[in-house]
């Protein structure tokens, strides 16, 4: 099946499955992986492009659900394990759509599903996936030690012991739940340790998709996150402008977050007419596509600390003009 007719198919219900009958050799095998996993891959690009919304929560659900109607067909326990797995890995992409469009109710109760199914995968590589993304939710909902916890929790699995690349992002989240607590030399020892592991880790290795963001460009975009907590405007700045110069141009949802936190940096030391210019990009890199909920809470915190530090300008206000206008629009 190709990418568009499966992702045409996961926004409706599952087709049923028809039981083989009594002795029938399993119908299930790896070809059904292959291509269960290459759905994720779709999923996945349009993710890059324009962030987390229903239809790509769906069209996950739907993949997760075709999964496990799958493993119950007869096939080997080796096919089966490895079906649970994608089962875990399509939850956890639904779940990651929740989170960026800022739905914590949904996106919590998926996460303790993929972890689940991930146990039964025994696939340590969903499992760090999720502790990833419940850093990230505990950080939506204002849970900060929580967050740290599940940076600690991503660091002890499996994978980041095979593979660096893994553990610097685990370390890099680790970082940012500690920069939002104001924890400054334990976040800078995060970032020290992420940049260590990076440095060991092969970028060529075959990895699943959904980790195909992180590398040096989105360490930068990390880093530039906790200079900015911890105070450190003008290191944040100069962070910036690093990953936006590496981050691909498919990543559009990533660019434009990595564009609005160099605006955030560039207001937090006062330079207000570029941080305006700089932040009116975020919209033309979305031009197309509504804007997720993660990020539309990041310029609300962008206007706030705008209006905070500047209420009086007039660059101020016609960007808080721009701002209504679009976020109506989109």
């Amino acid at each position: 099946m190709d990418r568009r007719n499966f992702l045409s198919a996961a926004t409706v219900t599952t087709a049923s499955v028809v039981v083989p009958f009594a002795g029938a050799p399993p119908r299930v095998g790896t070809s059904d992986v292959i291509r269960l996993r290459q759905g994720l891959d779709a999923l996945m690009e349009m993710d890059r492009s324009r962030g987390g919304h229903d239809g790509l929560e769906r069209a996950a659900l739907s993949g997760a659900e075709e999964a496990l109607a799958k493993q119950k067909l007869g096939a080997t326990q080796r096919i089966r394990q490895r079906l649970f797995s994608v089962a875990a890995d399509y939850t956890a992409t639904a779940a990651w759509s929740a989170i960026d469009a800022r739905q914590g109710g949904r996106a919590a109760t998926l996460l303790g599903k993929a972890l689940y199914l991930a146990g039964m995968g025994q696939d340590p590589v969903v499992e760090m996936r999720v502790w990833n993304s419940y850093a990230m939710l505990a950080f939506q909902q204002g849970e900060h030690h929580e967050a740290v916890d599940a940076g600690l929790a991503a660091q002890t699995t499996a994978i980041t012991k095979r593979d660096p690349l893994f553990a610097s992002l685990a370390h890099a989240r680790t970082a940012i739940s500690h920069s939002t607590l104001g924890h400054r030399q334990a976040a800078i020892r995060s970032l020290e340790y992420a940049q260590e592991a990076l440095g060991k880790a092969s970028l060529d290795d075959p990895r699943p998709s959904w980790i195909a963001f992180y590398g040096p460009a989105e360490l930068m975009a990390m880093t530039a996150i906790v200079r900015d907590r911890i105070g450190d405007a003008a290191e944040s700045e100069a962070a910036s402008h690093k990953a936006l110069g590496a981050i691909p141009e498919e990543f559009r949802r990533n660019r434009a977050l990595a564009t609005a936190r160099l605006a955030l940096a560039q207001l937090h030391q006062r330079d207000v007419d570029q941080a305006c210019s700089t932040a009116s990009m975020v919209f033309p890199l979305m031009s197309g596509h509504p804007i997720p909920g993660r990020m539309r809470s990041l310029l609300g915190d962008y206007y706030r600390d705008l209006i905070t530090l500047a209420p009086d300008t007039t660059i101020a206000r016609e960007w808080g003009d721009r701002y209504r206008t679009e976020w109506s629009r989109l």
